[in-house]
Protein backbone atom coordinates (compact mmCIF):
# COMPACT_ATOMS: atom_id res chain seq x y z
CA UNK A 1 0.00 0.00 0.00
CA UNK A 2 2.53 2.47 -0.66
CA UNK A 3 1.22 4.32 -3.87
CA UNK A 4 -2.19 6.30 -4.25
CA UNK A 5 -5.16 4.02 -4.76
CA UNK A 6 -7.91 4.26 -7.51
CA UNK A 7 -10.53 6.12 -5.97
CA UNK A 8 -13.88 5.86 -7.54
CA UNK A 9 -14.62 8.50 -9.76
CA UNK A 10 -17.71 10.67 -9.54
CA UNK A 11 -19.97 9.97 -12.39
CA UNK A 12 -22.05 11.55 -14.54
CA UNK A 13 -25.16 11.44 -12.45
CA UNK A 14 -23.38 12.50 -8.97
CA UNK A 15 -23.66 9.29 -7.29
CA UNK A 16 -21.92 9.77 -4.13
CA UNK A 17 -19.17 7.38 -2.68
CA UNK A 18 -20.79 5.40 -0.26
CA UNK A 19 -18.87 5.42 3.06
CA UNK A 20 -19.63 3.35 6.61
CA UNK A 21 -21.37 4.60 9.68
CA UNK A 22 -20.43 4.71 13.63
CA UNK A 23 -17.91 1.45 14.22
CA UNK A 24 -18.73 1.70 18.13
CA UNK A 25 -22.28 2.03 18.02
CA UNK A 26 -22.31 -0.81 15.71
CA UNK A 27 -19.97 -3.11 17.89
CA UNK A 28 -22.58 -1.98 21.01
CA UNK A 29 -25.76 -2.97 18.89
CA UNK A 30 -23.80 -6.38 18.22
CA UNK A 31 -22.78 -7.37 22.15
CA UNK A 32 -19.35 -7.05 21.56
CA UNK A 33 -17.50 -5.86 24.52
CA UNK A 34 -18.08 -2.70 25.08
CA UNK A 35 -17.80 0.26 27.74
CA UNK A 36 -16.24 3.76 29.01
CA UNK A 37 -13.50 4.49 28.63
CA UNK A 38 -11.84 1.89 26.31
CA UNK A 39 -14.98 2.24 23.91
CA UNK A 40 -14.79 0.61 20.39
CA UNK A 41 -10.88 -0.44 21.37
CA UNK A 42 -12.03 -3.14 24.16
CA UNK A 43 -13.19 -5.25 20.93
CA UNK A 44 -10.27 -4.84 19.10
CA UNK A 45 -8.75 -6.04 22.70
CA UNK A 46 -11.09 -8.44 23.23
CA UNK A 47 -13.31 -10.05 20.46
CA UNK A 48 -11.20 -8.96 16.90
CA UNK A 49 -13.44 -11.27 15.05
CA UNK A 50 -16.57 -9.00 15.94
CA UNK A 51 -14.45 -5.70 14.78
CA UNK A 52 -14.16 -7.82 11.23
CA UNK A 53 -17.89 -8.74 11.35
CA UNK A 54 -19.13 -5.14 11.78
CA UNK A 55 -17.10 -3.97 8.93
CA UNK A 56 -18.54 -7.23 7.06
CA UNK A 57 -22.30 -5.47 8.19
CA UNK A 58 -21.53 -2.22 6.78
CA UNK A 59 -20.09 -3.73 3.28
CA UNK A 60 -22.87 -6.02 3.37
CA UNK A 61 -25.26 -2.84 3.28
CA UNK A 62 -23.90 -0.90 0.47
CA UNK A 63 -20.21 0.80 1.98
CA UNK A 64 -17.61 1.90 -0.74
CA UNK A 65 -15.49 2.58 1.95
CA UNK A 66 -14.91 1.00 5.66
CA UNK A 67 -12.76 2.94 8.33
CA UNK A 68 -10.32 1.04 10.63
CA UNK A 69 -11.25 0.84 13.82
CA UNK A 70 -8.66 2.63 15.05
CA UNK A 71 -10.40 5.50 16.37
CA UNK A 72 -10.16 4.60 20.24
CA UNK A 73 -6.75 3.31 20.38
CA UNK A 74 -5.42 7.10 22.08
CA UNK A 75 -4.61 7.40 25.62
CA UNK A 76 -7.42 8.72 25.90
CA UNK A 77 -9.53 5.43 25.80
CA UNK A 78 -7.08 2.94 27.11
CA UNK A 79 -4.39 4.94 29.22
CA UNK A 80 -0.99 5.85 28.86
CA UNK A 81 0.37 2.59 29.75
CA UNK A 82 -1.71 -0.05 27.69
CA UNK A 83 -1.36 2.36 24.91
CA UNK A 84 2.58 2.49 24.85
CA UNK A 85 2.66 -1.31 25.20
CA UNK A 86 0.02 -1.99 22.41
CA UNK A 87 -0.61 1.39 20.31
CA UNK A 88 1.15 0.35 17.45
CA UNK A 89 -0.08 -3.55 17.35
CA UNK A 90 -3.69 -2.48 18.02
CA UNK A 91 -3.51 -0.15 15.09
CA UNK A 92 -2.01 -2.47 12.93
CA UNK A 93 -4.43 -5.21 13.93
CA UNK A 94 -7.04 -2.75 12.79
CA UNK A 95 -5.81 -2.49 9.48
CA UNK A 96 -5.53 -6.01 9.14
CA UNK A 97 -9.22 -6.96 10.17
CA UNK A 98 -10.32 -3.82 7.58
CA UNK A 99 -8.28 -5.87 4.75
CA UNK A 100 -10.17 -9.28 5.96
CA UNK A 101 -13.74 -7.62 5.64
CA UNK A 102 -12.39 -6.71 2.55
CA UNK A 103 -11.24 -9.67 0.98
CA UNK A 104 -14.78 -11.67 2.36
CA UNK A 105 -16.32 -9.43 0.97
CA UNK A 106 -15.08 -9.44 -2.52
CA UNK A 107 -17.38 -10.46 -5.57
CA UNK A 108 -15.71 -11.41 -8.81
CA UNK A 109 -16.30 -7.97 -11.64
CA UNK A 110 -17.13 -5.63 -8.79
CA UNK A 111 -14.92 -2.93 -7.22
CA UNK A 112 -13.11 -3.96 -4.00
CA UNK A 113 -14.03 -1.61 -1.15
CA UNK A 114 -11.33 0.76 0.03
CA UNK A 115 -10.16 0.98 3.26
CA UNK A 116 -9.36 4.22 5.09
CA UNK A 117 -7.00 4.79 7.67
CA UNK A 118 -8.64 6.13 10.86
CA UNK A 119 -6.51 8.96 12.56
CA UNK A 120 -8.71 10.11 15.63
CA UNK A 121 -8.42 13.38 17.68
CA UNK A 122 -5.40 12.23 19.54
CA UNK A 123 -5.88 14.50 22.83
CA UNK A 124 -9.59 13.36 23.07
CA UNK A 125 -13.29 13.81 20.93
CA UNK A 126 -14.36 17.59 20.99
CA UNK A 127 -11.26 18.28 23.43
CA UNK A 128 -9.35 21.07 21.10
CA UNK A 129 -8.26 22.53 24.64
CA UNK A 130 -6.56 19.46 25.58
CA UNK A 131 -4.80 19.62 22.41
CA UNK A 132 -0.83 19.79 21.70
CA UNK A 133 1.08 19.06 18.57
CA UNK A 134 3.64 17.68 21.09
CA UNK A 135 1.10 15.12 22.55
CA UNK A 136 -0.35 14.52 18.92
CA UNK A 137 2.82 13.65 17.50
CA UNK A 138 3.32 11.58 20.22
CA UNK A 139 -0.03 9.29 20.07
CA UNK A 140 -0.11 9.82 15.96
CA UNK A 141 2.71 8.43 14.98
CA UNK A 142 2.63 4.82 16.38
CA UNK A 143 -1.13 4.94 14.32
CA UNK A 144 0.61 5.73 11.97
CA UNK A 145 3.10 2.90 11.36
CA UNK A 146 0.92 0.34 12.11
CA UNK A 147 -1.86 1.64 9.96
CA UNK A 148 0.18 2.21 7.01
CA UNK A 149 0.89 -1.71 5.83
CA UNK A 150 -3.07 -1.83 5.35
CA UNK A 151 -4.70 1.35 3.78
CA UNK A 152 -5.74 2.95 0.78
CA UNK A 153 -6.22 6.63 2.28
CA UNK A 154 -5.91 8.19 5.30
CA UNK A 155 -9.09 10.08 6.84
CA UNK A 156 -7.83 12.37 10.26
CA UNK A 157 -11.38 12.51 11.77
CA UNK A 158 -13.27 14.26 13.95
CA UNK A 159 -11.03 17.50 14.00
CA UNK A 160 -12.02 20.05 16.65
CA UNK A 161 -9.03 22.50 15.52
CA UNK A 162 -7.27 23.52 12.50
CA UNK A 163 -3.92 23.05 14.12
CA UNK A 164 -5.46 18.95 14.62
CA UNK A 165 -5.63 18.45 11.21
CA UNK A 166 -2.15 20.09 9.85
CA UNK A 167 -0.52 18.53 12.36
CA UNK A 168 -1.87 14.96 11.73
CA UNK A 169 -1.09 15.82 7.77
CA UNK A 170 2.45 16.68 8.70
CA UNK A 171 2.85 13.54 10.45
CA UNK A 172 1.41 11.27 7.90
CA UNK A 173 3.68 13.30 5.04
CA UNK A 174 6.46 12.98 7.57
CA UNK A 175 6.19 9.25 8.44
CA UNK A 176 5.27 8.04 5.12
CA UNK A 177 6.87 8.55 1.87
CA UNK A 178 3.67 7.29 -0.47
CA UNK A 179 1.33 9.71 -2.26
CA UNK A 180 -2.03 7.74 -0.48
CA UNK A 181 -4.79 9.94 -0.35
CA UNK A 182 -5.49 12.20 2.69
CA UNK A 183 -8.81 12.76 4.01
CA UNK A 184 -9.84 15.90 6.78
CA UNK A 185 -12.91 15.50 8.47
CA UNK A 186 -14.06 18.74 10.72
CA UNK A 187 -16.43 18.24 13.78
CA UNK A 188 -18.21 21.77 13.99
CA UNK A 189 -20.20 23.70 16.79
CA UNK A 190 -23.12 22.45 16.75
CA UNK A 191 -24.58 23.63 20.23
CA UNK A 192 -27.98 25.58 19.04
CA UNK A 193 -28.45 24.12 15.28
CA UNK A 194 -31.52 25.62 14.81
CA UNK A 195 -30.02 29.41 15.56
CA UNK A 196 -27.58 28.27 13.24
CA UNK A 197 -29.27 27.85 10.26
CA UNK A 198 -32.27 30.00 10.77
CA UNK A 199 -30.46 33.15 11.88
CA UNK A 200 -27.38 32.15 9.05
CA UNK A 201 -24.70 32.28 12.27
CA UNK A 202 -21.12 31.62 10.50
CA UNK A 203 -20.52 27.97 10.70
CA UNK A 204 -17.56 27.26 12.85
CA UNK A 205 -15.44 24.33 14.70
CA UNK A 206 -15.96 22.95 18.34
CA UNK A 207 -12.60 25.19 18.72
CA UNK A 208 -14.23 28.38 17.39
CA UNK A 209 -12.12 28.29 14.57
CA UNK A 210 -14.10 29.73 11.78
CA UNK A 211 -15.19 27.19 9.05
CA UNK A 212 -14.20 29.79 6.10
CA UNK A 213 -10.85 29.92 7.53
CA UNK A 214 -10.68 26.20 8.15
CA UNK A 215 -11.46 25.43 4.51
CA UNK A 216 -9.07 27.51 3.28
CA UNK A 217 -6.69 25.79 5.90
CA UNK A 218 -7.70 22.36 3.84
CA UNK A 219 -7.05 24.14 0.30
CA UNK A 220 -3.27 25.15 1.30
CA UNK A 221 -2.54 21.68 2.28
CA UNK A 222 -3.81 20.44 -0.52
CA UNK A 223 -6.18 17.73 0.65
CA UNK A 224 -7.92 15.17 -1.76
CA UNK A 225 -11.14 15.55 0.32
CA UNK A 226 -12.16 17.80 3.39
CA UNK A 227 -15.69 16.10 5.09
CA UNK A 228 -17.72 17.13 8.18
CA UNK A 229 -18.57 14.23 10.59
CA UNK A 230 -19.77 14.06 14.17
CA UNK A 231 -21.76 16.59 14.03
CA UNK A 232 -25.97 17.60 14.13
CA UNK A 233 -26.97 16.92 11.16
CA UNK A 234 -29.31 19.32 10.26
CA UNK A 235 -26.09 21.80 10.46
CA UNK A 236 -24.36 20.33 7.54
CA UNK A 237 -26.21 21.92 4.60
CA UNK A 238 -25.08 24.83 5.77
CA UNK A 239 -21.23 23.69 6.12
CA UNK A 240 -21.18 22.49 2.61
CA UNK A 241 -23.06 25.86 1.52
CA UNK A 242 -19.56 28.20 3.29
CA UNK A 243 -17.10 25.08 2.24
CA UNK A 244 -18.05 25.61 -1.60
CA UNK A 245 -18.11 29.35 -1.14
CA UNK A 246 -14.63 29.46 0.17
CA UNK A 247 -13.61 27.32 -2.67
CA UNK A 248 -15.09 29.32 -5.33
CA UNK A 249 -13.10 32.45 -3.99
CA UNK A 250 -9.96 30.97 -3.15
CA UNK A 251 -6.97 31.58 -5.75
CA UNK A 252 -6.17 28.72 -8.25
CA UNK A 253 -9.82 27.13 -7.75
CA UNK A 254 -8.34 24.11 -6.07
CA UNK A 255 -10.52 21.35 -6.52
CA UNK A 256 -11.90 19.89 -3.33
CA UNK A 257 -14.14 17.01 -2.98
CA UNK A 258 -16.60 17.37 0.18
CA UNK A 259 -18.24 14.92 1.94
CA UNK A 260 -20.27 14.44 5.06
CA UNK A 261 -21.01 11.63 7.56
CA UNK A 262 -23.36 13.27 10.68
CA UNK A 263 -23.84 11.58 13.86
CA UNK A 264 -27.04 10.37 15.37
CA UNK A 265 -26.66 11.66 18.88
CA UNK A 266 -30.06 13.24 21.02
CA UNK A 267 -29.38 16.79 20.82
CA UNK A 268 -27.29 18.47 23.98
CA UNK A 269 -24.97 15.75 24.00
CA UNK A 270 -22.26 18.15 24.16
CA UNK A 271 -19.96 15.64 26.79
CA UNK A 272 -19.22 13.48 23.44
CA UNK A 273 -17.96 9.99 22.81
CA UNK A 274 -15.98 10.38 26.02
CA UNK A 275 -15.98 13.69 28.44
CA UNK A 276 -13.33 13.83 30.75
CA UNK A 277 -14.72 11.41 32.62
CA UNK A 278 -15.21 8.79 29.88
CA UNK A 279 -17.50 7.16 31.98
CA UNK A 280 -21.21 7.51 29.77
CA UNK A 281 -22.55 6.27 26.62
CA UNK A 282 -24.34 9.30 25.02
CA UNK A 283 -28.14 8.90 24.54
CA UNK A 284 -29.24 8.51 20.67
CA UNK A 285 -31.65 10.35 18.74
CA UNK A 286 -34.52 7.65 18.21
CA UNK A 287 -36.55 9.82 14.73
CA UNK A 288 -33.16 9.75 13.03
CA UNK A 289 -34.20 6.68 11.28
CA UNK A 290 -32.96 5.28 8.11
CA UNK A 291 -35.60 7.28 6.01
CA UNK A 292 -35.06 10.63 7.47
CA UNK A 293 -31.02 10.19 7.22
CA UNK A 294 -31.08 9.43 3.45
CA UNK A 295 -33.77 12.56 3.40
CA UNK A 296 -30.85 14.44 4.97
CA UNK A 297 -28.09 13.04 2.68
CA UNK A 298 -29.99 13.86 -0.26
CA UNK A 299 -29.84 17.64 0.56
CA UNK A 300 -26.09 17.29 1.45
CA UNK A 301 -25.86 16.10 -2.41
CA UNK A 302 -27.42 18.70 -4.14
CA UNK A 303 -25.38 21.17 -2.14
CA UNK A 304 -22.06 19.23 -3.54
CA UNK A 305 -21.57 16.36 -1.01
CA UNK A 306 -20.00 13.81 -3.38
CA UNK A 307 -18.61 11.64 -0.14
CA UNK A 308 -21.55 10.25 2.07
CA UNK A 309 -22.03 7.79 5.27
CA UNK A 310 -22.07 8.14 9.00
CA UNK A 311 -20.68 8.52 12.26
CA UNK A 312 -22.00 7.78 15.83
CA UNK A 313 -25.08 6.05 16.21
CA UNK A 314 -25.69 5.25 12.14
CA UNK A 315 -26.01 2.15 11.63
CA UNK A 316 -25.67 -0.36 8.39
CA UNK A 317 -29.66 0.03 8.02
CA UNK A 318 -28.78 3.85 7.46
CA UNK A 319 -25.96 2.76 5.16
CA UNK A 320 -28.65 0.71 3.50
CA UNK A 321 -30.98 3.87 2.78
CA UNK A 322 -28.01 5.45 1.36
CA UNK A 323 -27.28 3.13 -1.06
CA UNK A 324 -31.23 2.74 -2.07
CA UNK A 325 -30.90 6.24 -2.54
CA UNK A 326 -28.61 6.78 -4.73
CA UNK A 327 -28.30 3.78 -7.06
CA UNK A 328 -25.44 2.31 -8.63
CA UNK A 329 -25.89 2.51 -12.79
CA UNK A 330 -22.77 0.08 -13.13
Amino acid sequence: MTSSPALPSTATDRRPLILDGGMGRELHRMGAPFRQPEWSALSLMERPDLVQQAHENFLKTGAQIITTNSYAVVPFHIGDERFAKKGEDLARLSGVLGRQAIAAHARPGQTEPLLAGSLPPSCGSYRPDLFTSEKAEAILTPLIRGLAPSVDLWLAETQSSIAELQTAHRLVRQHTSDTRPFWGAFTLDDADPVALVHQKSPVRLRSGDLLEDAVKAALELKLDALLFNCSDPRIMAAALHTARQTITTHEGNTPLRLGIYANGFAHNHHDGEGDGANESITPLDGTLTPDRYSDFAQHWHEEGADIIGGCCGIGPEHIAALAARFPSHH
